[in-house]
């Protein structure tokens, strides 16, 4: 086992290299030469990618696609997708196509407010403190003026102060509960940097006052910090036509195609194991745009997850309706993002992207993300009351097996029409190849 390493960070990139394969890789060559073949040859676009994070010896390649026909409130889209899993962008591309031809995605957002919180103890009386907030919501609000003007110019800013009592969970627990309106940034910076302003503020203002007894003045603040849960921040796309414009499935009327398609769904809301996986399902469109977008995916994972339980169940995201023979499917999800700041004005990818949507605004970016996830979502139920998932997901992922198997591209090319009526699996592969 090797020693504790001190001042790694400060190693050149050679000489942490050099480290990792000496006490790691028993010295392994192939471990340079990899990470070589990932770099940019362009230095100043490499340079970007290693100032993203610390330690940076390479670059970690995933295919960045693009999904057309996404016709979303009237606009037509082609959309930019970063998923390795290889039946994603094939199953969008699909649904997509499918519904141009009846009517498009329908997309609004609902609400955008942000928040954070400062936590804090507090032993006293609570009117008090309830009576000092509210007194004082303009001068904690000013506190933030020099960093909030330009948000202010653009109609964000601080829109709200509350008070949240929690010392009936945990002992003189309580929360400055603050609302943001952050435009077209995702806003985590600011967010911060207001509440710890304002933290600073609340405790200054409080040890002025007269109206409290000095040990109730002795209040303890925890941490501020923003909240990736937006209940406020949502989302709600949807896409509907008349059952018998839905066509016939692998044999199966549109009746009977739109009712096992709504159990499918009703099943998934009741259902943790099958919910789980059904929003997972719908995620897979959704990480995919973050990604290209230059979004932090795992803050909308988590947002999202915790806004499916909130109801004390976890369950489905969307849902299927249908009345009068009209088949409907919708999605309403939180969705915390930006179109300016972070890596979207540093990451050319990212910058490309955006180019590629017509440089949306955030509002604009949440119905379309909304609208893929709703399309992922759609391809995946389809594919599962029809002909299974395993069918079109396993011809997507024999390209995976060939190349772990060594094919030549010959086999390859050949692969296609020998596997288009014949099970596709690790031992099928293997006697395919033998026998070409």
């Amino acid at each position: 086992m090797p020693d504790k390493i001190i001042g790694f960070s400060k190693l050149s990139r050679d000489e942490k290299i050099s480290w990792v394969s000496k006490n790691f890789l028993n010295n392994s060559d192939e471990f340079e030469s990899i990470l070589n073949k990932y770099l940019n040859d362009d230095k100043d676009i490499q340079l970007i990618h290693n100032s993203l994070s610390e330690n940076a010896v390479s670059n970690f390649h995933l295919p960045y696609s693009v999904s057309p026909n996404f016709l979303i409130n009237h606009k037509n889209y082609c959309i930019p997708l970063v998923t390795e899993e290889s039946s994603v962008v094939a199953a969008l591309s699909n649904s997509s196509k499918y519904w141009y031809d009846r009517g498009g995605f329908k997309s609004k957002v609902i609400s955008k407010i942000k928040t954070g919180q400062v936590h804090f103890k507090y032993n006293g009386n609570i009117e008090n403190l309830e009576k000092f907030i509210n007194d004082n919501k303009p001068r904690l609000i000013e506190a933030t003026d020099r960093i909030t003007k330009k948000m202010r110019e653009r109609g964000g800013g601080i829109s709200n102060i509350k008070l949240i009592n929690k010392s009936a969970e945990l002992k003189s627990y309580y929360q400055l509960h603050i609302d943001f309106k952050t435009i077209d940034s995702m806003g985590a910076n600011f967010i911060n940097s207001c509440l710890e302003i304002i933290s600073k503020k609340f405790r200054q203002l409080l040890n002025d006052s007269s109206h409290f007894k000095e040990s109730e003045k002795k209040i303890e603040v925890i941490m501020s910090i923003l909240s990736n849960y937006t209940p406020e921040c949502i989302v709600e796309s949807s896409l509907e036509c008349e059952i018998v414009d839905l066509g016939n499935f692998d044999g199966m009327s549109s009746q009977e195609f739109a009712h096992r398609f709504k159990d499918a769904f009703d099943i998934a809301d009741i259902d943790i194991n099958r919910a789980v996986t059904h929003n997972k399902g719908i995620m897979n469109g959704v990480d995919a745009v973050l990604i290209s977008t230059g979004n932090d995916f795992r803050a909308v994972e988590a947002g999202v997850h915790a806004f499916a339980s909130s109801k004390g169940k976890y369950k489905s995201l969307s849902n299927c309706s249908i009345i009068d023979n009209i088949f409907k499917i919708s999605l309403k999800v939180p969705l915390s993002i930006g179109t300016v700041g972070g890596i979207t004005d540093v990451h050319p990818m990212v910058k490309l992207s955006l180019k590629l949507l017509n440089n949306p605004t955030s509002d604009e970016l949440m119905n379309i993300i909304c609208c893929v996830g709703l399309a992922q979502n759609f391809a995946a139920v389809k594919s599962l009351v029809t002909s299974g998932i395993q069918k079109g997901h396993m011809k997507m992922h024999l390209i995976n097996l060939l190349i772990k198997q060594n094919a030549t591209k010959d086999q390859i090319d050949k692969s296609e029409e020998y596997f288009r009526d014949k099970d596709i699996n690790n031992q099928s592969v293997k006697d395919f190849l033998n026998q070409n």
